[in-house]
C-alpha cells in the first residue's frame, strides 16, 4: 500500500458511527470463525506476554501495536475479498515494526504520565490501590481512596479521553500509511476530534453491544470482538480515505459534512 503524499481527513456525518458497525459486520461475515480465531489469539498472546513476572507488562505494550497491526492487514485482506490468513497475524513483525513498538512505547509511557498526574493532584492513594498487586482490598480502603481523589479522578478521565482520541486511530496510520508514530498520534487525535459525533454514536452503540455480548457467560464477545476490529478499521478507511477508494469492497459511507 502506497503512502499517502498528503494526509486527508475527512469529517462525516453522525450516521455514519452506526454505519462503520455495519460495515465492521459486512468485513466479518466473510470469514467469521478465522477472524474471530485470530483475535482471540492476539488477545491470549497479549495476556500471556503480560503476565510475564518484571518485564510483563511494558513488553505487552510494546508489542501490542504489532500485533494489532496483523489483525488490520487481515481487514484490509477481507476488504480487497482475500481469503483471510493465519499469517495475516505475524505481518506486523515484517512491516513497520520499528514503528509500532515505539508506537507501543510511547502509549505506555502516556499510561504512566495519567497515573503521574492523578498521583500529584491528590490520586496518590488511589494510584498506589490501582497499581498494587495486593488481590484483596478492604472495601472500606477503595472507597476512601476514592472519595479523597475527587479533582485527580477529573484530571484523569480528560487526559485519559484525549489520550484515547490520539492512539485509537495511530496502529492503522503507521501500517498503512507508514507514519511516523509522533505524527499518527497527531493525525489520529485531529481525525478524531473532527469526528466526535460519529464517534460518539459508535462508542454508545458498541457500550450497549458489550453489555448484551456478556451475557450469559460472555459469549457474545466472540463475535463481538472481532466486530470491534472489522468496524474500528472501517472507521479508519472512513476518516482517512485512501487515494485509490475504487478498491474499496466495504460499502460507502455517507458524504462527508460541508
Amino acid at each position: 500500500m502506497g503512502i499517502k503524499d498528503q494526509m486527508e481527513i475527512k469529517k462525516l456525518n453522525t450516521a455514519c458511527g452506526w454505519l462503520w458497525i455495519k460495515q465492521g459486520n459486512y468485513l466479518f461475515k466473510k470469514s467469521p470463525v478465522l477472524l474471530a480465531t485470530l483475535s482471540l489469539i492476539a488477545i491470549a498472546a497479549t495476556i500471556g506476554v503480560s503476565s510475564i513476572p518484571a518485564v510483563g507488562e511494558p513488553l505487552s505494550a510494546f508489542l501490542f501495536p504489532v500485533i494489532f497491526s496483523g489483525l488490520l492487514w487481515g481487514c484490509h485482506a477481507l476488504e480487497h475479498d482475500e481469503e483471510l490468513e493465519l499469517s495475516h497475524l505475524f505481518l506486523g513483525f515484517r512491516r513497520n515494526t520499528q514503528k509500532l513498538v515505539m508506537l507501543g512505547t510511547f502509549n505506555l509511557l502516556g499510561n504512566y504520565l495519567i497515573l503521574g498526574v492523578m498521583k500529584i493532584a491528590g490520586g496518590g492513594a488511589l494510584v498506589d490501590l490501582m497499581t498494587s498487586d495486593t488481590p484483596d482490598v478492604d472495601a472500606t480502603v477503595v472507597v476512601q481512596a476514592i472519595s479523597g481523589a475527587g479533582f485527580a479522578i477529573v484530571i484523569s478521565l480528560v487526559l485519559s479521553v484525549v489520550f484515547l482520541m490520539a492512539t485509537q486511530f495511530a496502529p492503522m496510520l503507521v501500517t498503512f500509511d507508514n507514519q511516523s508514530p509522533v505524527a499518527a498520534l497527531k493525525a489520529s487525535l485531529l481525525g478524531t476530534w473532527r469526528n466526535l459525533k460519529p464517534l460518539s454514536v459508535y462508542g454508545i452503540m458498541m457500550m450497549l453491544f458489550m453489555i448484551v455480548a456478556s451475557l450469559p457467560l460472555m459469549l457474545g464477545w466472540f463475535i463481538l470482538l472481532p466486530v470491534m476490529i472489522t468496524s474500528l478499521y472501517a472507521a479508519y478507511r472512513g476518516i482517512f480515505p485512501w487515494p485509490d477508494e475504487s478498491v474499496v469492497t466495504v460499502p460507502s459511507a455517507p458524504h462527508p459534512e460541508s
